[in-house]
Order: structure tokens, then C-alpha cells, then sequence
């Protein structure tokens, strides 16, 4: 009990901080957003106008009421309305986040499932065939941009070949964004994975095995499989902490109502409520992960409890 009481007395610290550090870095943004407003909605920006948007959206008072101001309703449930759009900022949360955990979750879903056989394959035979694919794959990540990338795809598949559609609501429209995340997580996936499976190769108990006369391939899966598991939690925890937002540019290349797109388009127009909001539900969510994390690293190895 006192290990959980001292873990949520942490997190709530650290979302605490994250908060202050929220509020703190969209307040030192260039522009005002009253400015930005009225600019992109056509109406003239002077100085009297500018002042009463201010005043409407709070943004008139003491940085410090303003801070525990926003604290509170959000900590309610109220987390303002946007400046852009003038919804509930929590309900277009809820509304776009279905999107990005399908985008998100479904490449790395993807990813894993050829990550595995793919690493496997390549420590097996490190001058083969899956071993060049897994290396041109994680270059060809680095070095290919997303938003290029789905371009690229949109252009191929949509236009040229017409086998896919990236218009409309039908599942079809989720196939190209989930290949491009999925692309791009492939590659550290698998290249940690294939670094557990080489290292517990050459350990001692897989010397020992193979003395014994014990299949190559066998023990490989048998005594690697777990450790290299091990070290794919780890990369697992920072590529699945990205999934709420992290893949705005695929939203905005596939015209997806996602987070990441609303992310962006806050970004552009200042709408601070907006970001405050989504630093403080990543910072959650990467908490959560890493919690899941850590839970699947002591099932892995019960010395990490």
C-alpha cells in the first residue's frame, strides 16, 4: 500500500508540474490569439476589439488567477471551449480521440506483428535477406518523412490504383495512415528486438544449450524470445506513448479529425486552452504506459519487482 500511496503521490506531482509547465510555455508563445482570431475570421484586429476578446476569454487577469483559474475547471471536468472552434474543448477531445487510437494503435499493431518474425529472421542469419530488409526499412524510416511518405501513398494507391480510399468514413480510409505509422515504428521495434535475441545468443546458458545439443533456431526462440521481449517493452513504452497526438502529421496529410490535426490547428491559432489541455492528457497517458510497462517488465523478469 505504501508503495502504491507514494506512486500516485508522484504521479499526481508530475501532472501537477505538468500543468505549471502547460500553462507556462503557451502563455510564452508569440501572438496574441485574441489578434489571431479576429484576424482569421476576417474582422478588423484593433486595439479595442483585441482588448474585449480578451476580457471575454479571461485572458485580461493576473497570470497567476488565470493559471489556477483554468486548474480548478479543469480539474471539474470543465476544460474551457476552444478559442477556434468555440466547442467544449473535452467533448472535441472525445469526439476526434477514437481516431487517433486507430491510427495510432493500428500501426503499432502492424508494426509488432512484423517486427517480431522479421528480428527473429534477421538474428538468425545476420548477412541474410530479413537482415538488409530490416536495415533498408529502419534507414528508409529515418530518412523518408511521413508527410512525404503519405503523399507518396495517397498518390499510389488512392489515385493511380484506386485500391484504397482515404475519403469517406469506411475503414478504408484508415489503411494508408496505419501503414505510414506503422512504417515508421518498425524499425526500432524490430532492431531492438533483434539486438535481445543476438545478445542472449552469445550469453552463457545459450552456449551451454546449444552444448547440449539443442537446435540453433530452437533455443534461440526458447531462451532469447524472452529476454529480447524484455527490451521490446522498453521501446514499446516510448512508441505507444505517442499514439494520443503523436501522429498528427498523418492526420493532417490524410485529412483525418484527429487529435493531432486539432493539436495543429491550435498551435496556429494560439488556443491555449487547447494545448494546456493536451500536454496535461499526454502526460497522463505516458504515465499510464509507462505503469503498463513496468507491470509487463516484472511478468517478464519477476528480479525487476
Amino acid at each position: 500500500m505504501r508503495a502504491l500511496a507514494a506512486e500516485l503521490a508522484r504521479a499526481t506531482l508530475l501532472l501537477w508540474l505538468a500543468s505549471l509547465a502547460a500553462f507556462a510555455v503557451v502563455r510564452a508563445m508569440p501572438a496574441d490569439p485574441a489578434a489571431l482570431g479576429l484576424i482569421a475570421f476576417g474582422q478588423a484586429a484593433d486595439p479595442e476589439t483585441v482588448a474585449a476578446l480578451r476580457a471575454k476569454w479571461g485572458l485580461d487577469r493576473p497570470i497567476a488567477v488565470q493559471y489556477f483559474g483554468w486548474l480548478a475547471d479543469f480539474l471539474s471536468g470543465d476544460w474551457r471551449r476552444s478559442f477556434r472552434t468555440g466547442e467544449p474543448i473535452f467533448e472535441e477531445f472525445v469526439q476526434r480521440l477514437p481516431v487517433s487510437l486507430t491510427v495510432g494503435f493500428g500501426g503499432l499493431f502492424v508494426a509488432l506483428a512484423i517486427a517480431g518474425p522479421l528480428a527473429t529472421a534477421a538474428a538468425k542469419r545476420p548477412a541474410g535477406g530479413a537482415a538488409r530488409l530490416l536495415d533498408a526499412a529502419t534507414l528508409g524510416a529515418q530518412a523518408i518523412p511521413a508527410f512525404f511518405a503519405g503523399c507518396v501513398l495517397v498518390w499510389l494507391f488512392a489515385v493511380e490504383f484506386r485500391v484504397v480510399t482515404v475519403l469517406g468514413e469506411g475503414p478504408g480510409r484508415y489503411v494508408l495512415p496505419i501503414l505510414i505509422v506503422a512504417f515508421t515504428g518498425l524499425g526500432p521495434l524490430a532492431q531492438v528486438y533483434r539486438a535481445g535475441l543476438a545478445e542472449a545468443g552469445r550469453a552463457d546458458y545459450m552456449r551451454t544449450a546449444l552444448a547440449k545439443g539443442a537446435d540453433p533456431e530452437r533455443a534461440l526462440a526458447a531462451q532469447g524470445g524472452r529476454y529480447a521481449r524484455l527490451g521490446l517493452s522498453a521501446a514499446l513504452t516510448a512508441e505507444a506513448g505517442w499514439i494520443v497526438g503523436g501522429s498528427a502529421v498523418v492526420e493532417v496529410v490524410f485529412g483525418l479529425p484527429g487529435i493531432g490535426a486539432f493539436l495543429v490547428d491550435a498551435v496556429a491559432m494560439r488556443d491555449y486552452f487547447v494545448l494546456q489541455a493536451y500536454i496535461v492528457v499526454a502526460a497522463a497517458w505516458m504515465l499510464i504506459v509507462a505503469a503498463i510497462a513496468a507491470v509487463a517488465r516484472r511478468a517478464l523478469d519477476p528480479r525487476a519487482g
